[in-house]
């Protein structure tokens, strides 16, 4: 169990049988009084943001959550398998659970799948990923419009800007977090 006082950001927390994550934290100790904890939380399972202030006497569940190394193996329509390193058991996450990674996701690439109640709910893929570019259209040689990148696809189907001297068949650097481009990879 955790006290109000425990509260921090990026804590996991059990509340009405939900798994939430405490993504803002605010501290407050009026003249008289009890000390108030003001907490904005985000549902791991639905997204949905909660704003709610708590007194210091407020106790937390513990969000019973575990982490598994797991293997992406396929995509079939809207279903990505995956399967787990240490016993072989397989499972699919759906589109919409995984979000923007699907413009990242590379075959056996190692991922931590994130579970509440043996239910996969998140997917943490790496910051940086290394990734080929399949399409890009040749940069005008003289361009003066001040537009100093360009539009490039990767084997992912993901389009990003990148400066003009990548080229198709290069290797590139994206930022998970953000989906921009890094650095070109020399191989």
């Amino acid at each position: 169990m955790y006290n109000a006082s425990d509260l921090r950001k990026g804590l996991k927390v059990q509340i009405d049988g939900s798994p939430y994550i405490v993504t803002d934290f605010e501290f407050s100790k009026p003249g008289k009084g009890q000390a108030l904890y003001r907490c904005k939380m985000r549902n791991m399972i639905s997204g949905n943001q909660l704003v709610k202030t708590y007194r210091s006497n407020d106790k937390f569940e513990k969000a019973d959550l575990a982490e598994r190394k797991m293997q992406f193996l396929y995509h079939q329509e809207d279903e990505f398998h995956f399967m787990d390193t240490d016993n072989y058991e397989q499972l699919f996450i759906t589109r919409s659970q995984l979000g923007d990674n699907i413009n990242f996701l590379i075959d056996n690439m190692e991922v931590e799948v994130l579970f509440f109640d043996g239910k996969a709910i998140d997917v943490s893929i790496p910051t940086f990923v290394n990734l080929e570019v399949i399409k890009a259209d040749p940069w005008a040689k003289g361009d003066t419009s001040g537009n100093d990148t360009k539009p490039v696809t990767v084997q992912t189907g993901y389009e990003i800007q990148v400066p003009p001297f990548v080229e198709e068949g290069d290797r590139i650097q994206i930022d998970t977090r953000t989906g921009q481009y890094v650095t070109r990879v020399k191989e």
